[in-house]
This record gives C-alpha cells, structure tokens and sequence, in this order.
C-alpha cells in the first residue's frame, strides 16, 4: 500500500513538473498546485508508513508550501 501511493504521488508531482516543463500548464495555474499538493500528500502518507522521516519532512513541506499558494490564488 505504501509503495502504491509512494509511486501515484511522486508520478503526479513529475506529470505537474513535465507538463510545465514543456509549456501544457502554467506553474501559477491552480490545476499545477493541485498536482503538487496531491502529489506531494500522498508521497508524505507513503513515507510515513515506510518511517522514512527525511522524505516525511520533505513531502510535508511540499504539501504546506502547495497549500499556502493555494491560499494565495483566492486572495
């Protein structure tokens, strides 16, 4: 289970870098942070079951930093 999610959110964090990469979708648009922070909330749930606190730590900022751009656009 850990794995599955490990490899849905990290494939949806690189789908969202890729498809900015080749100028699909704007890295302001919201679809881009909603990848990230999809993305990036199941990668944490993965590596909070694998106990692996680095990548704990960096999917969780991933997530917050998702979540405050998030706010940003409504403002």
């Amino acid at each position: 289970m850990a794995d599955l999610l490990g490899y849905f959110g990290v494939g949806l964090i690189l789908l969202a870098y890729f498809l900015n990469l080749f100028n699909k979708i704007d890295n302001e648009s919201r679809a881009y942070v909603w990848m990230n922070l999809i993305g990036a909330v199941l990668a944490c749930v993965s590596s909070v079951l694998i106990k692996s606190i680095p990548f704990t730590i960096l999917e969780g900022t991933w997530a917050l930093v998702s979540v405050v751009a998030l706010v940003r656009k409504k403002k």
